[in-house]
C-alpha cells in the first residue's frame, strides 16, 4: 500500500515571511477586532455558496436521471411564436447600402 505525502512546499504559494505580512495588512485595515467577524462571515458565505452549489448540482442529476428533453417542451412554444423583423431580399438590402 503506497501512502501519498503531501507537499510541504507549493510553488507559487506564500510561505512564511509573506503570510506574515499579509496578516499584519490585514491587522491594519480592519482592526484586531473584526478579524475575527471577517473570517466568521467569509466562512458563512462559503458554507451558503457550498449548499448552493451542492442544490443545484443534486437538481441536474435530478434532471438527467428522470430523463427530462428540451425538445418535448419547445415543441408546444413552436406554435406561439411568431417572427417580428421584416424580411428583406439581398437584392433590396444591397441596394439601401448602395444609396446610403
Amino acid at each position: 500500500m503506497v501512502a501519498e505525502i503531501a507537499p510541504l512546499f507549493i510553488p507559487g504559494a506564500p510561505g512564511g515571511p509573506e503570510l506574515l505580512i499579509i496578516l499584519f495588512i490585514a491587522i491594519l485595515l480592519f482592526g484586531a477586532n473584526k478579524i475575527p467577524k471577517l473570517a466568521r462571515s467569509t466562512g458563512e458565505a462559503m458554507g451558503e455558496f457550498q449548499k448552493g452549489r451542492e442544490k443545484v448540482e443534486t437538481e441536474l442529476e435530478e434532471m438527467r436521471e428522470s430523463g427530462f428533453e428540451e425538445d418535448d417542451e419547445f415543441d408546444e412554444d413552436d406554435e406561439e411564436f411568431v417572427d417580428t423583423e421584416p424580411v428583406t431580399r439581398e437584392e433590396e438590402a444591397e441596394t439601401e447600402t448602395e444609396s446610403n
